[in-house]
């Protein structure tokens, strides 16, 4: 990602100075480029040196000790005034510290959440700057020429606000990211147990992509199920069923239990991938223990009803992307970063990899209403899920029976419920620990904020 950020840069006519801590990667990049606006630098002195200031430098490096190292090394050599951006993955609270720590140097320090993988970097990402908001006039041009622009030709990119906002937000994109793509894996299942070929599945999907669902995500499960190994089979069905993961969805499902926040699809999503991991556990236990149908197609083929899936895709992403916004308000409240809802969702419909239709009536939502405290009390899309809601509660039945998980629907569907509920059974779950350990319960018939206590 990071070659491919200065190739752009050029390419928007930038002159930019290169340094990989592997000399022979620096020189091999800067021959496979020829004659540019790029010069190569054999360490980070030199990189310093070829730089106007304030002096602008991009990390692109593996989030943790190696961001803190480089850091170290650049405070030794940059002067008050320069910038810092920390282009990767880093977790937020990291961010945080670095900021203090650079500009405890007079350094201006930014962690930007940077999304679209290799290709989004050389033709235009998702980024999401946020920190020492003084370095932002030097980096916004800069930033939003090589970013990805929107249908209506703005910018992916804007400032996101203080601290380790900017990664924050990139995080909470990467619990998206966990969640549209297990719903999209359970959509894949049920139609696959149904019985559907992989070229079937592939134009189911492609349909979908042509509609409300369109989406980056949608589109690139359609081209994986058409692709054939070298046997003439599907290349997916040679791909082991364990997923992996880097962290990222972690950190959103930890910060939502921090902050008190209900992110039930995201943790299915990342708990998802935690079961497919146990592989052998799960291959011994196929031997023992029993569903009520088998996974073979011998179950009804209407529990792949293409209209009625798509259902459940739409209203499990309303439901993520609420959950989403949620969890980024409230740590807008605890830590007053101020965040501008209706500037964040459009850094998010181009560029990146959770890019999706959906992103436009959420985007609506929130300039006409930026105090929305949850997406499904827009009239737009309250309406989308009512209409979703019948197929969405079919195909979760339909996959309860056939013995088929699918824990970001139902985790999805049993939020919106609760969530529409005037009355849970919270109640009695208060009597309880009342009951056993004194811990007292507010009353109908009084205020809130007033505790009482029985001897039950």
């Amino acid at each position: 990602m990071g070659q491919n950020l200065a190739l752009n840069l050029v390419d928007r006519g930038y002159r930019v100075a290169v340094h990989n801590r592997t000399t022979a990667v620096t020189e091999r990049f800067m021959k496979e480029q020829g004659e540019s606006s790029m010069v190569a630098a054999s360490d980070l002195a030199g990189l310093a040196q070829s730089l106007a200031r304030p002096r602008r430098i991009l990390l692109m490096v593996k989030a943790g000790p190696p961001v803190d190292e480089s850091l170290t090394n650049l405070l030794e050599i940059l002067e008050p005034g320069d910038i810092v951006v920390d282009g990767g993955n880093s977790f937020w609270q990291d961010t945080e510290r670095r900021i203090d720590r650079a500009g405890a140097a007079g350094i201006h320090m930014v962690g930007a959440g940077i999304s679209g993988g290799e290709e989004g970097a050389r033709h235009g990402p998702s980024i999401m700057p946020g920190g020492d908001a003084a370095a932002w006039p030097v980096i916004r041009e800069m930033f939003q020429a090589i970013a990805a622009k929107a249908p209506d030709g703005s910018p992916c990119c804007d400032w996101v606000g203080p601290g380790g906002s900017g990664h924050f937000v990139k995080m909470v994109h990467n619990g998206i990211e966990y969640g549209d793509m297990q719903v999209i894996a359970e959509a894949y299942d049920l139609m696959r147990a149904s019985g559907m070929s992989a070229d079937e599945m592939a134009e189911t999907f492609a349909r979908y992509n042509s509609g409300r669902l369109e989406s980056y995500l949608i589109e690139i499960t359609s081209r994986i199920l058409r692709r054939r190994d070298d046997d003439g089979q599907p290349l997916v069905e040679h791909v082991l069923d364990a997923a992996a993961q880097k962290g990222t969805g972690r950190w959103t499902v930890e910060s939502a239990l921090d902050l008190g926040q209900p992110l039930t699809l995201i943790s299915e999503a990342v708990f998802a991938r935690i079961v497919s991991s146990l592989k052998d556990e799960r291959v011994a236990a196929a031997k023992v223990l029993n569903g009520l149908a088998s996974r073979d197609g011998s179950h009804d083929r209407a529990g792949a009803n293409e209209a009625d899936i798509a259902d459940a895709l739409y209203g499990s992403k309303i439901v993520s992307y609420a959950q989403g916004f949620m969890l980024l308000r409230a740590a807008s409240e605890e830590r007053g970063w101020n965040l501008d809802m209706a500037a964040i969702a459009p850094l998010w419909r181009a560029g990146c990899i959770i890019r999706a239709a959906l992103l436009d009536p959420i985007t609506a939502a929130f300039r006409k209403d930026p105090g929305l405290p949850n997406l499904m009390l827009d009239s737009r899309l309250a309406a989308d899920i009512a209409d979703s809601q019948e197929g969405w509660r079919r195909t979760v039945a339909r996959a309860v029976v056939a013995g088929i998980p699918v824990p970001a629907y139902s985790s999805a569907l049993a939020f919106y419920d609760a969530y529409r509920s005037e009355r849970l059974p919270a109640n009695l779950i208060q009597a309880q620990r009342d009951f056993f350990g004194a811990h007292t319960y507010e009353r109908v018939d009084r205020p809130r904020g007033e505790f009482f206590h029985s001897e039950w």
